[in-house]
């Protein structure tokens, strides 16, 4: 039997980061993945494929849009190959994960393809996909087997009509009528993949805005630029049937008023959140406990009720998010390193890859209004911005949240053109817990999106913005 310092079950972006930097620091590490191929849903199925797509169809939109504005003719009827499309994404997520696989290799960390289930509480049985079967030793393991796409209980999922996230990265065929359950990031940017290459979208959501867990000011900018992309919206709409009829999709919801609404499509997308995934893992043998919704519970180190067992990612408690699950695993390695990290889950920043991008870090307006701290707000309209206008990505602003009194930043909230790149600015400043003059005295190069960070800084200090 092999015996190892640490065994990694999952090999997504928490899974494999944590096994690397076990095997930095001189731990004897071994990775057990289910399927073929390493990097988890992110990877495979999740932030990598979605975002090919939606770089591809960026393209498509600006030739079929914009193109023509910026003095570039193209002879001829530009046309979606949807099955080339496809493939390149395919393409990239290839690339992506033979790429953990050379940094396994690099780091000698040895791979075990197959099902891991607990034994006992060092012992994993491994259901290899060649049919053997191996038992591995280890001295610490690390839980991280990610998260599966959520449905509602009366919907029957065909993946074929009425799909999940996973489905919609690989559709043989451009919808019609793409009906989306859920107004959230997962949602929201595979309408928008769809949307551009032609097909109608629809989103279907309960609650009374999309993306309801960032910023107020944020939902309602993104719906607006969405609306005039031609997407469409029921807010405050209880879905409670979804039907299939041959290639039609029937969806039935009740609005804020309780009147029956329907819709049909030829594809449901439903993208109402995720869920842990312990399946398999038999965790009783281990005794390893679990919370609501299935997830299991850690302390502060991460650590289970197994003092030998810990947990990272969307496996556990707060936000599922890749980069979340990667500075969770390499806190673990480092805890059993003997070493004292931290993360800061208040600057674990959040993104929607959207056209315009939506991005935001530390607390919201209504949070702070519920705690009852003191803020004021400076905010800058992207459409101000030199750049901004040379390469017409006009819509979105950049807002910042100052102390009152203290003019601390407690949150950065942004849409418009490479916010996912420019968040991390925001981040740096937090985490040395700069002030909005900090960031207003900064220099920041002309022309760039970035010089709304630094004027939105300074609408904060005293109203001071200079180009607006």
């Amino acid at each position: 039997m092999s015996s190892y310092d640490v065994a990694v079950i999952g090999s997504g972006p928490g899974g494999y980061v944590a096994a690397i930097r076990c095997a930095q620091l001189g731990m004897k590490t071994a990775i057990i993945e289910k399927y073929s191929t390493l990097g988890g849903t992110c990877l495979n199925v999740g932030c990598i494929p979605s975002k090919a797509l939606l770089d591809s169809s960026h393209h498509y939109e600006d030739a079929f849009k914009h193109f023509e504005t910026h003095g570039i003719e193209i002879d001829g009827p530009i046309k979606v190959n949807l099955e080339k499309m496809i493939s390149r994404k395919q393409d990239v997520v290839d690339m992506t994960t033979k790429g953990i696989q050379f940094l396994m290799d690099k780091n000698k960390i040895e791979v075990f393809e197959g099902l891991g289930s607990f034994k006992d509480a060092t012992h994993i049985n491994i259901a290899k996909n060649d049919g053997t079967t191996a038992t591995i030793e280890a001295k610490n393991i690390i839980i991280a087997t990610g998260s599966k796409p959520s449905t509602l209980p009366f919907i029957t999922l065909d993946k074929e009509r009425v799909i999940t996230s996973t489905e919609a990265l690989s559709l043989k065929e451009i919808p019609k009528h793409m009906i989306i359950i859920g107004g959230g990031v997962i949602g929201l940017e595979l309408g928008q993949v769809y949307k551009r290459l032609g097909a109608e979208v629809t989103v279907v959501e309960y609650l009374d805005r999309i993306i309801p867990t960032m910023d107020a000011g944020l939902s309602k900018e993104l719906m607006k630029t969405l609306k005039k992309q031609k997407v469409k919206f029921a807010l405050s709409h209880k879905v409670k049937s979804v039907e299939r009829n041959g290639d039609e999709v029937i969806v039935k919801a009740d609005n804020k008023k309780g009147e029956e609404v329907t819709f049909t499509g030829d594809y449901c997308l439903v993208a109402v959140g995720r869920n842990a995934y312990t399946e398999g893992l038999n965790l009783d043998a281990a005794g390893v406990k679990t919370e609501e919704r299935g997830k299991i519970a850690v302390n502060g180190h991460l650590q289970t009720n197994v003092p030998n067992i810990y947990a990272i990612g969307d496996v556990i408690k707060g936000a599922m998010l890749a980069h979340k699950a990667e500075e969770e695993g390499t806190l673990v390695a480092e805890v059993l390193a003997g070493q004292k990290p931290h993360i800061n889950y208040n600057l674990i920043p959040g993104v929607v890859y959207t056209w315009p991008e939506v991005a935001a870090v530390g607390k919201t307006e209504e949070e702070l209004k519920e705690a009852g701290i003191a803020y004021k707000v400076g905010q800058f309209p992207m459409r101000a911005l030199g750049r901004a206008r040379a390469s017409m990505d006009v819509d979105g602003f950049v807002k910042i949240l100052a102390d009152a009194k203290t003019d601390e930043v407690l949150g950065v909230h942004m849409i418009g053109a490479r916010c996912a790149d420019l968040i991390t600015e925001a981040v740096t400043a937090m985490e040395f817990r700069a002030s909005a003059e900090d960031i207003a005295r900064m220099s920041h190069a002309h022309p760039t999106y970035a010089e709304a960070v630094k004027e939105a800084a300074l609408a904060a200090t005293e109203d001071r913005a200079l180009h607006i």
